[in-house]
């Protein structure tokens, strides 16, 4: 059976976050996350076990440690000769000098739009990287097919807006799950409908509206064109209710990674039956030596841990010395924590070296960020 729809991911978005001292030399796309994931593995995984076995990336800059992750696409099933993974830089093209608006994801489009024009899916999901969740987009596409919708936006309704997911996008929807108007989320009310900048439409559709505004000249966000467009094109709405979380400040990253501890999102989001797949990373079991005492935390292979680890998430390699305690931390991969060592509320970035005897702490809401190829 020929597959309906293909994916899109789109690291070129207005407005796109940075996540501080962690999306310095990266996109948000590679953060690490979860112990063994990149940010961008739960998007692709998304769409791969929705049944696309063509998935693009738009990525403008700081995409080598992407790449490095990304490989051919083998650890998604995406190492196809037709279709697969494929990832596309906006640079040196012929449209260089020709579109003004080359600051934003029309242009990035507009660069590869062959790519898309090429593909032979009937339908397109366009999606970010950064908004985590474990969701079916073929429940989704099923949906679209039968609205006669032009476009078909993903939402989720959540209940702590004021808190939560502020400066995302949000609609207002008619009773008939129409977009009235798109604003944003300035935390003013609890309740709200958050936008997760995820669009399915037609491919040729998607195609022929590039086109268009690239004539007219007058955006240069695709998301802009939606905004301004509401009432000339039929936008609808479908509501997911599965967990959520944008990856959009240091903040949202600290407290999805302690949201993680908890079981029912974990369990929906990790070991539910659409996993999520990874670059896959032969490595020795961890050695949990006579000190080493564990509680509510993650540990991922090859660690050695011979301290006190609780509510934290350990990525692979870590070396954790005796009598070290590690609590309400996340620590990557091949970082050396020597004895005697206090972390309390802190996010190790990769290749960090913490010396004997040192104390480290954050605060609970702001966690301190060390970056990474440190040592202290």
């Amino acid at each position: 059976m020929r597959n309906e729809c293909m994916g899109l991911i789109n690291l070129d978005k207005k407005g796109a976050p940075s996540v501080s001292k962690l999306s310095y030399a990266r996109p948000i796309a590679s953060i690490p996350i979860a112990g063994r994931y990149r940010v961008i593995d739960f998007t692709i995984s998304n769409m791969v076990n929705s049944r696309m076995t063509n998935v693009g990336i738009y990525a403008k800059e700081k995409y080598r440690s992407l790449t490095d992750h990304l490989g051919s696409g083998k650890d998604w099933d995406l190492s196809r000769k037709t279709g697969g993974l494929c990832i596309l830089s906006p640079e040196n093209t012929k449209y260089h000098n020709q579109y003004e608006g080359r600051n934003g994801d029309i242009y990035t489009i507009l660069a590869n739009i062959d790519y898309i024009d090429k593909s032979e899916e009937e339908y397109i999901l366009i999606a970010p990287s950064y908004m985590i969740c474990n969701i079916d987009y073929l429940e989704a596409l099923e949906y679209h097919k039968k609205s006669n919708n032009d476009i078909t936006v993903i939402y989720k309704n959540i209940d702590n807006a004021n808190k939560d997911f502020k400066g995302c996008l949000t609609l207002n929807l008619d009773g008939n799950d129409r977009v009235i108007n798109i604003g944003s989320n300035l935390g003013t009310f609890p309740r709200a409908n958050i936008f997760m900048e995820m669009y399915i439409m037609r491919r040729k559709d998607f195609v022929s509206c590039i086109y268009e505004i690239v004539n007219l000249g007058t955006y240069s966000y695709f998301q802009d064109f939606i905004t301004h467009e509401i009432n000339n094109i039929q936008v609808g709405a479908y509501e997911f209710k599965g967990y959520l979380k944008c990856i959009n400040s240091i903040q949202s990253y600290y407290e999805m990674s302690k949201e993680l501890l908890e079981p029912e999102v974990s369990q929906e989001l990790l070991y539910s039956n659409k996993r999520v797949l990874t670059k896959e990373k032969n490595q020795a079991p961890t050695i949990y030596k006579e000190n080493a005492n564990v509680k509510n935390s993650f540990i991922a292979t090859g660690c050695v841990i011979d301290g006190v680890v609780e509510n934290s998430i350990i990525f692979r390699k870590v070396h954790i010395g005796k009598n070290t305690v590690i609590k309400n931390s996340v620590v990557m991969q091949n970082c050396t924590i020597e004895s005697d060592v206090v972390l309390s509320n802190v996010i190790l970035d990769k290749n960090i070296s913490i010396s004997e005897g040192k104390e480290l702490r954050g605060d609970e809401n702001y966690p301190m960020v060390i970056e990474k190829n440190l040592s202290i």
